[in-house]
């Protein structure tokens, strides 16, 4: 080879520690391994073959041509997902090496930079190599560099100096790892570049962990509804990056584990697709389920299909869209066997097909129907949607699920409720800022809502009680798609689809002077309304579904007296009360499985006491019938339907008063009343 492979430098040890048997995309390694001066020396040689055989000329000047504007935003736009998570990972890493005269850079799965940032006394000697957005480095584009060869061995790359192919690049020292998704598949390099002469051994290390986090987070935001399982030998390492991390459906079907996980739990990612939660640790899922329904629950201990135990934490992470069935019922699906499911389809990209969020919705409501109709013809077009809607109705799940069924579904959907965040926070936190821009700013400032929404859908729930000034600023931004961070002079491109909600009457805030006009009328492209629950015909589906997930498949039933007591109430706070109600009920009911009038929470009944009055009437008009009923027979139960209702008559329907009275609970009498 022309260009001999130089000595590495003093103090660092690149090359990785490889666990026979793991099967990982590349060369084989762990992610936490240590580097091997020989594996280094000869990636650097084969990578220089690489080069040679590409047709570059050492000592040539380099195409440092970048994309076409608009073709880097088209290339930015299908790497959100990697570009959304990396950008926080990319400011933390920077903050440990600022002032060193080098940059972080992140690349797609080709080499193509996506984003900077770096020291301002390196950027220009960087830009002289074209270290900005929109140039490609793959090997066969620069030669032998650190974001191409780690692309090519899929592998951490460190190339210092003349280690570089391209003599213009030997004053450069770069350290790289590749970022993998879920599925093992490369999706991106971080990278960190520097004057060769400001080297430091730490450096591979900083950027191998980064790139790590980065995978985490990609791994945890993968899947919508998933048993996501936190586990290490060792219960201090739980949380940390050495902590292995594996994904199952709620039917325990396993899904995906990090590269700690993987490592830990010995087996390739092929053979790990037909196992379970429960052959993998020893435990079934409903077990699972009963631990995280205690008020605190503790550290699992597992034990390994090796033998090994663990100590772990699971996240029972669930789509809102507790309508949806499918694999979500556990304890059935388990019984069955989760091997004989069928595999979610992909695309030519990996990326899993999605069930309509949407179609899950629709319980039979005609007026629910009609909506999901609406919405469905606007899909994708550009239109903002308004949900109005009492609370509790169900307006930012039904937001979800507009999001996922949209184009922007792999792209961030950002939820931000006006009304929770202090009137003196909610700009920044809205529109970011820069560093130093106010009092308590956080160094190197924060990304707003609205950039992190970027690709994707923005939520803004209880938008009537936005402040009046800010929404002067909102209605700048969703003209002119551009944002400008607190203490910025530079405006951001932003690509965002609008979701708005409120239970208030924007008109009677126009009315008012609490709402601006002009911004009703940019934000009500489509105006939908979702029905309170006393209005709804599908009560009875709405109920069975919501046991059916509240309950992890186990089948409990309202009886006949609590469905009609349900028909007629009003239901003030909506599904969330409904929800909350139902789990509270099965817990009473426990095993008996069918939720009864003695299930029902004493301040619920206190509020549907009012029913009890209009039954009053009829009461009185029984009453001299069971009078003469019960004197004919003589029945122990007629004595005592006479008795609850004379008394019901002399406490005018008051339920709780007449059940003092009486010395019994409101449940009987209810119980009572209904034989």
């Amino acid at each position: 080879m022309a260009n001999a492979t130089p000595p590495l430098p003093s103090g660092e040890t690149p090359g990785l520690l490889i666990k026979p048997g793991l099967e990982l995309p590349g060369r084989q390694y762990a992610s936490m391994g240590t580097f091997h001066a020989a594996s280094q020396i000869t990636m650097i040689e084969e990578a220089h073959k690489r080069s040679l055989s590409y047709g570059l000329e050492q000592h040539a000047k380099p195409d440092y041509t970048p994309l076409q504007k608009a073709d880097l935003t088209v290339k930015v736009d299908q790497n959100r997902g990697l570009h959304t998570h990396a950008v926080p990972v990319m400011e933390t890493l920077y903050e440990q090496i600022i002032n060193t005269h080098n940059m972080v850079i992140l690349t797609d799965a080709h080499g193509v930079i996506l984003h900077t940032m770096g020291d301002d006394d390196f950027l220009e000697k960087a830009d002289r190599v074209a270290l900005r957005a929109g140039v490609a480095w793959s090997e066969q584009s620069k030669g032998t560099n650190a974001i191409g060869t780690a692309i090519a061995e899929q592998a951490p790359t460190l190339v210092h100096a003349d280690q570089h192919y391209l003599t213009a690049n030997h004053f450069l020292t770069c350290s790289a790892a590749p970022i993998l998704n879920h599925q093992g598949q490369l999706i991106g390099v971080l990278d960190v570049t520097g004057d060769q002469r400001s080297f430091h051994k730490h450096t591979m290390a900083l950027v191998r962990m980064s790139a790590q986090m980065i995978e985490n987070q990609l791994f945890s935001a993968a899947f919508d509804d998933a048993i996501t399982l936190h586990f290490h030998s060792r219960p201090e390492f739980i949380g940390t990056l050495m902590e292995g991390i594996a994904s199952f459906s709620t039917s325990g079907r396993f899904l995906s584990a990090n590269r700690s996980g993987l490592f830990q739990l010995g087996l390739p990612l092929s053979a790990l697709q037909t196992h379970t939660f429960s052959s993998l640790f020893g435990m079934p899922t409903s077990a699972l389920f009963d631990h995280y329904s205690t008020a605190a629950p503790t550290l699992l201990n597992l034990c390994l299909h090796t033998g090994v135990r663990v100590l772990a934490k699971a996240a029972l992470r669930r789509s809102p869209l507790f309508f949806q069935q499918g694999e979500e019922n556990a304890a059935r699906s388990e019984r069955q066997g989760a091997n004989k499911k069928e595999p979610v389809p992909e695309d030519s990209q990996g990326r899993r097909h999605r069930l309509s969020s949407l179609h899950y919705l629709d319980t039979g409501d005609e007026k629910v129907a009609a909506l999901i109709k609406k919405v469905n013809l606007v899909m994708g077009r550009d239109i903002p949607v308004l949900i109005t809607g009492e609370t509790g109705t169900g307006k930012e799940l039904l937001a979800q699920a507009i999001h996922n069924d949209s184009p922007r579904a792999s792209g961030p959907f950002v939820a931000v409720n006006c009304a929770s965040i202090p009137e003196t926070l909610i700009e920044s936190e809205l529109f970011g800022y820069e560093d130093g821009a106010f009092t308590g700013a956080r160094k190197k400032g924060s990304t707003g809502k609205i950039l992190q929404a970027n690709g994707g859908s923005l939520f803004l729930d209880e938008i009537g009680d936005m402040p009046l000034g800010l929404q002067a600023r909102l209605l700048r931004v969703l003209q002119e798609r551009l944002v400008m961070p607190l203490g910025s002079t530079k405006s951001i491109p932003v690509n965002v689809s609008l979701i708005c909600a409120t239970n208030r009457n924007l008109r009677d805030l126009i009315a008012k002077g609490g709402f601006r006009e002009d911004l009703y009328y940019r934000l009500n492209g489509l105006v939908v309304r979702l029905p309170p629950l006393r209005e709804r015909t599908d009560l009875e589906v709405v109920i069975t579904k919501l046991l059916t997930t509240e309950s992890h498949g186990e089948p409990y039933t309202v009886s006949p007296e609590v469905m009609n007591l349900f028909k007629r109430h009003n239901w003030p706070g909506n599904f969330r009360q409904l929800t909350n109600l139902l789990r509270t009920a099965m817990v009473m009911a426990d095993a008996d499985r069918v939720v009864g009038l003695e299930h029902l929470p004493e301040d619920f009944l206190d509020d549907v006491a009012p029913l009890a009055e209009a039954t009053a009437p009829a009461a009185a008009f029984v009453a001299p019938v069971a009078s003469a009923a019960a004197a004919a027979s003589g029945r122990l139960e007629d004595v005592e339907l006479l008795a609850i209702q004379k008394t019901l008559e002399e406490h005018r329907g008051n339920v709780s008063a007449a059940a003092r009275a009486l010395g019994v609970s409101r449940n009987t009498i209810y119980r009572k009343l209904q034989h």
